[in-house]
């Protein structure tokens, strides 16, 4: 009924801020009266985790034997709902920076904390500011710091399948590092934008084979990059012939 799916999804937010009310201030203030910014890291696990499975979500990842746990990498994924950035946020086996929207930063304890976890927001309003936190994520990325990208640059809305900004491909390709393709399905049906619902089921995570970046150097050669990446996780999507 689509009361009870209004009602979830109402629910799946209220979880989140309870979470982030909870146990943001203490922690963010022991991790600042420290300096021990890693105590923050398994507390935002723990959040997230205990956000997916109070709004009913169970996650099904495929692929991890695609990677070598000693690499560092560039996660780009699709994006079309909030559970796609708690799931990816988790679930790639690693400590993962994130960029993300500038907006993020005017929710109250979550835009403090993200840079305790290397959650970086990207003005894309502003190109000079965005090309410089681009450098900064690359880098972060050099020091051996795997970062987690919607290429998209904003969540589709259900069904849809936007092209990818190159902002993520710089970072590898200057970086030296592989890009992990990532198709997050399911997640459209579960709490889709603009829906307004949300429903109990399983996300999809699948982690295709890296593609390497060596040799990458020019706008076109990185253009060929974006599109060779953009239609691998179409096509798992099916959403590309």
């Amino acid at each position: 009924m689509k009361i009870l799916r209004r009602l979830h999804y109402w629910w799946s937010l209220f979880a989140a801020g309870l979470l982030l009310l909870l146990f943001g201030p203490p922690i963010l203030f022991t991790a600042w009266l420290t300096g021990k910014h890693d105590l923050v890291y398994p507390w935002a696990f723990f959040g997230a985790r205990n956000w997916l499975r109070l709004s009913g979500m169970k996650v099904r990842v495929s692929g991890q034997e695609h990677l070598d746990p000693n690499e560092t990498y560039v996660f780009v994924s699709n994006h079309r709902s909030y559970l796609d950035t708690a799931t990816l946020f988790i679930y790639t086996g690693r400590r993962l920076g994130l960029l993300a929207k500038k907006e993020l930063l005017n929710i109250p304890i979550l835009g403090f904390g993200m840079g305790f976890v290397n959650i970086m927001a990207i003005d894309r309003s502003n190109r000079e500011r965005a090309l410089k936190t681009v450098e900064a994520a690359t880098a972060r990325i050099r020091s051996g710091i795997s970062f987690g990208v919607f290429a998209e640059g904003t969540r589709a809305r259900p069904g849809e399948f936007l092209p990818f900004k190159k902002g993520a491909f710089y970072m590898a390709a200057q970086a030296g590092v592989s890009i992990v393709p990532i198709a997050m399905k399911n997640t459209d049906y579960l709490m889709g934008k603009g829906t307004g619902e949300a429903r109990p089921g399983t996300i999809e995570m699948v982690m295709l084979p890296p593609v390497s970046t060596a040799g990458v150097s020019t706008d076109n050669e990185v253009k060929q990059l974006v599109d060779r990446i953009h239609s691998i996780v179409g096509r798992e999507l099916g959403a590309l012939p």
